[in-house]
């Protein structure tokens, strides 16, 4: 039996990781199909990265999202940015929407961080609700309420999301010092993969490709 540890340097408004994370889920059902008796388990662990860590954090930080992008890429490769994950989104069952306002995600990083307290399953819930959220339905990541009804349908208590991400800062020392730890090791950009802390991936990987480098890593071990 193999335990594939996978940690995925992640941020909630960049849309190569939610790609990347539809693709690590495809990945996981496909190596399962090819290998049903195998025993194989997985172990993965998201850190926190800021695309934009310099904008104003917190509610009423968003700016519009169209600007930002143009501001930074130009026109001409935003739009082709654009088409591009709309194509590979309709292949992941994405419908990528690229309107309203986009910002600083440190709050919701300590989202994600608080579900990551209640389990690996909570875990995973809050960061697809979050893509989709803000990838689908053009939610505002700065948005403490919206993040509310999102800890909602993964299962954590009101009460403590009121306490952990309302009233206080909780768990964002955390997130700022995980995030200078990835920087320090040289992660400038994401998604960032690594395999049984030895395989590095730069980007996503389709789900075949990944499940093909599971395979190289267990006939390795």
């Amino acid at each position: 039996m193999t335990n594939f540890k996978i940690s995925v340097t992640s941020d909630t408004i960049c849309p190569w990781c939610f790609v990347g994370r539809k693709q690590l889920l495809a990945a996981k059902e496909l190596y399962a199909e090819k290998h049903p008796n195998s025993g194989d388990v997985f172990t993965v662990d998201y850190l926190p990265y800021m695309l934009l860590p310099d904008w104003p954090r917190g509610p009423g930080g968003a700016r519009d999202k169209h600007e930002a992008y143009v501001a930074r890429f130009g026109a001409p490769l935003v739009k082709q940015m654009h088409q591009r994950l709309r194509n590979i989104g309709r292949e992941l069952n994405i419908d990528f929407k690229f309107g309203r306002r986009t910002g600083n995600t440190h709050d919701s990083q300590r989202l994600v961080r608080l579900a990551k307290s209640y389990g690996s399953d909570v875990e995973g819930k809050i960061i697809d609700e979050l893509f989709s959220s803000y990838f689908e339905k053009e939610g505002d990541i700065t948005d403490l309420e919206n993040f509310r009804g999102i800890a909602a349908k993964a299962g954590i208590p009101d009460a403590r999301f009121q306490q952990a991400i309302v009233d206080s800062d909780e768990g964002g020392k955390e997130v700022d010092y995980e995030m200078a730890q990835e920087q320090r090791r040289g992660i400038m950009g994401v998604p960032k993969i690594v395999l049984q802390d030895k395989y590095h991936f730069d980007g996503s990987l389709d789900p075949e490709t990944f499940v093909s480098v599971l395979e190289k890593v267990k006939a390795a071990e």
